[in-house]
């Protein structure tokens, strides 16, 4: 069976977030604390490291386009299904994925998903919906393998469905 492997948000977008997110607003870190002032934060994916924000930590909450970003490193061009939403990024450099925070980043059992599949001209060939089992990798490697089975499969976005937000993009190897 293939190994997939989330990607984080590119670390050069990281920089660019940290002072404008891609809706052109600066970003706004603060403290993650318990008592979620001044945004319930703890627990929610950071998509620089992939793993849980915890209490203390200083991250910011900004808007990001993950495929505009895509087509402009490509040629593509997502015209209408370009979107922006927002995610949890750490304010400051991080260290980039953490490996004991699992092979799939915010997929605990019950956890619903979308998985998106795009062209090479960022156009939406397809999707799927996932509610993640006990066995949140065995899913994935199945949805994602179904995925990559077709050859104009260039990228997938994995989205959750109630809010919409991007958590992780996975690419043909």
């Amino acid at each position: 069976m293939t190994t997939y492997t989330p990607l984080p948000i590119p670390p050069t977008a990281l920089k660019e977030l940290r002072g404008t997110d891609d809706a052109g607003r600066p970003a706004e870190p603060f403290t993650a604390r318990a008592d979620g002032v001044p945004q319930d934060s703890i627990g929610a994916p950071l998509r620089c490291c992939l793993r849980d924000v915890r209490a203390g930590e200083r991250v910011a909450l900004v808007s990001y386009a993950p495929l505009r970003r895509w087509a402009a490193g490509t040629g593509a061009r997502p015209g209408a299904y370009d979107e922006q939403g927002p995610v949890f990024i750490h304010a400051e450099a991080c260290g980039g994925p953490d490996a004991a925070a699992g092979r799939y980043p915010a997929t605990g059992a019950g956890a619903l998903r979308v998985l998106r599949r795009y062209n090479a001209q960022g156009q939406i060939i397809g999707g799927r919906y996932l509610e993640v089992p006990e066995d949140a990798p065995a899913a994935f490697d199945t949805a994602l393998g179904e995925a990559f089975a077709d050859p104009q499969t260039a990228l997938v976005h994995v989205r959750a469905v109630e809010y919409g937000c991007f958590h992780f993009e996975v690419r043909r190897a």
